[in-house]
């Protein structure tokens, strides 16, 4: 679980999660609470951190997680008593930190959901006794990711759980949520990552201050989405040379970026180049003459176009006549509107009666 909880050194997985993580500390009292951010802005260390700190059994005064008690090594190591984590099982497999009836893959497809099997499971753990004597603490995350079912199940033990236990859900899209499960908990968000943070921290991993500014930038200001881009292969010049790119109707400049991260990247382009229509500057790319001038309209339907195919990211596509079908809406909607047509001259024959 490395990069998500407190480590022996006691330093925080990321390090602007630090101020929003002691000021939950220092003001939340209830049982309840519902965290939202960007996991691009390191929702998840948060979350996980959060719930490692309540469990911590560092003395009074300690900085908690402290990381080196017996309860921090406990979490770290996904064996604490206390401690249930449900994500849906396509994460637990990707964290490595699966549920006791998780089917083999060659058994059951998993899931991309937080089903109320799930929960049930989820709440039979709560009712036992607290192993290590404080409380028990449950996580859920992403929480949008609970199905109707699931969401529904939980209420009972969100409005009255049993002593001393907490529960944490996290989630990026709170109004995915059921309204009777957000009543239920106290919300906090998450903000942005300072840009000098997500920039020192990038540099750590070795990217340049300049190719950081343009990825930074391209995720919208959240490291974490940064690093994915980095993990994929995708540099600031690639970036960077999407537009235009893409306004020549290249579509083999997207391969192997994946759908979902295609669709993604096309779309902030057909923002930018929508802002570029009406006078505004670009927000994720720089600057480049393949956004100045598009057509409003074309853009406009290229923009439907792409959250239609957003929404059904996970449908089995054939990904390279996709992103080519795309790019080249894309590259029409970035050509200038054409000229209006001019009416023939009407000569003196036209003219009369």
């Amino acid at each position: 679980m490395s990069g998500m909880l407190v480590e022996e050194d006691g330093a925080m997985p990321l390090p602007w999660l630090g101020a929003p993580l002691q000021g939950i500390l220092d003001s939340h009292r209830g049982h309840a609470l519902l965290v939202q951010g960007a996991l691009g802005d390191g929702l998840l260390p948060l979350a996980f951190t959060l719930a490692q700190a309540w469990l911590c059994e560092a003395a009074e005064g300690t900085a908690r997680p402290c990381g080196r008690c017996g309860s921090c090594r406990l979490v770290r190591g996904r064996a604490h008593p206390d401690l249930t984590v449900l994500l849906p099982e396509t994460l637990r497999r990707q964290l490595e930190w699966p549920l006791p009836e998780d089917k083999t893959e060659s058994e059951r497809k998993p899931s991309r959901q937080i089903r109320v099997d799930d929960v049930r499971h989820l709440i039979d753990r709560l009712t036992r006794t607290s192993g290590r004597g404080r409380g028990k603490v449950a996580l859920l995350a992403p929480a949008e990711l609970m199905n109707v079912q699931a969401g529904n199940a939980l209420l009972k033990t969100l409005e009255e759980p049993a002593a001393g236990t907490r529960l944490l859900l996290a989630t990026q899209e709170s109004d995915r949520l059921l309204p009777t499960v957000r009543s239920r908990c106290q919300a906090v968000r998450l903000a942005s990552a300072p840009a000098a943070a997500a920039t020192a921290w990038l540099a750590r991993q070795g990217l340049a201050a300049a190719d950081a500014s343009v990825l930074l930038a391209g995720c919208g200001g959240r490291p974490l989405e940064v690093a994915s881009l980095l993990e994929a292969g995708i540099h600031a010049q690639a970036w960077a040379a999407l537009p235009a790119a893409v306004a020549r109707g290249q579509a083999a400049v997207l391969s192997g970026w994946g759908v979902a991260r295609a669709v993604d990247a096309l779309y902030k382009l057909c923002l930018d180049g929508l802002s570029a229509s009406l006078g505004a500057a670009p927000r994720y790319f720089p600057a480049s003459p393949a956004l100045a001038g598009g057509d409003a309209v074309r853009l406009s339907a290229w923009s439907r176009e792409l959250a239609r195919v957003a929404r059904h990211a996970e449908h089995p596509w054939n990904e390279a006549l996709l992103v080519e079908a795309l790019v080249k809406q894309g590259a029409m909607a970035l050509a200038p509107p054409r000229p209006a047509a001019k009416p023939p001259a009407r000569g003196f024959d036209t003219l009369r009666p």
